[in-house]
């Protein structure tokens, strides 16, 4: 190895400690009682380890929140990737008037910042009866993203012409063609998609704080905020609140990370 490659690895080695440190130090605060954080430093080891703050959660209704958490993520990433072929198709393949403007009109409103609809979205579901329930927290984003459907549109006009004529006169129909040939054609874009969404739609704070209230449809990230005020900021029992809501994320990226990696290298080529 050249002293050039021996920085380089360095270099990443230090990055990578930099970025994984504070989870390493969460997770450590997570297993560390009370008592010992409150009087030593956030570095010590624990000493016992303790499951003591895991165990709090259930009594705090933390399960309740992470179930929530899981329904509201899975049909979100449901209804956005159909909602997204399905739209991604009809921009890149079927042919009507505007199509093309009424494209970047859409793919536009990535640059309008996500606080700027919380108001308007807010009096839409409280005049319509829906404010702290369930379908306030999905409606929203369950119709698709302009970010999904610009991929997808831009990685559908890639598909030959010459599979989908095939299809045609195998005597299938366009959702025949959706369904049998730009999906399969398109796997690990939407793996990739998928798990974008599960991620930002997890981690969801803002609209979940202010569409819902009291216990009932209370999400993680919600939840985990509430215990720094309900429980006077014990931050061992915050810690182990975070690692709880990372595991299901961490899990799904070791899963898919051979897909994540070959839908970068589908995008790159194209």
């Amino acid at each position: 190895m050249t002293s050039r490659n021996a920085a380089v690895y360095a270099l990443l080695t230090l990055g990578a400690l930099i970025t994984l440190a504070p989870f390493g130090l969460g997770v450590l605060t997570s297993f560390t009682p009370a008592r010992q954080f409150a009087t030593g430093t956030p570095l010590s080891w624990p000493d016992p380890p303790t499951l003591d703050n895991y165990a709090d959660l259930a009594g705090a209704g933390f399960g309740r929140a992470a179930a929530v958490t899981a329904l509201m993520t899975a049909v979100i990433v449901l209804g956005q990737l159909t909602c997204s072929v399905l739209a991604a198709y009809a921009f890149a393949r079927l042919e009507f008037p505007g199509r093309d403007q009424l494209f970047w009109v859409y793919v536009a409103t990535l640059m309008v910042p996500a606080t700027v609809t919380v108001v308007p979205l807010y009096l839409m579901m409280a005049q319509t009866g829906l404010r702290n329930t369930f379908w306030a927290l999905v409606l929203p984003f369950v119709f698709g993203s302009p970010y999904a459907i610009f991929l997808l549109r831009q990685h559908f006009r890639t598909v030959p012409n010459d599979l989908i004529h095939a299809a045609r006169l195998d005597g299938a129909n366009t959702l025949d063609v959706i369904v049998h040939v730009m999906m399969p054609a398109s796997r690990p874009i939407l793996v990739t998609l998928g798990l974008i969404t599960v991620v930002s739609q997890w981690n969801n704070f803002m609209w979940p704080l202010v569409i819902t209230s009291g216990d009932k449809w209370r999400v993680l990230t919600v939840a985990t905020a509430a215990l720094q005020s309900r429980y006077d900021a014990q931050w061992t029992l915050v810690m182990a609140a975070t690692t709880v809501a990372m595991i299901p994320l961490i899990v799904l990226f070791m899963v898919f990370q051979r897909r994540i990696v070959a839908s970068i290298v589908v995008t790159g080529i194209k």
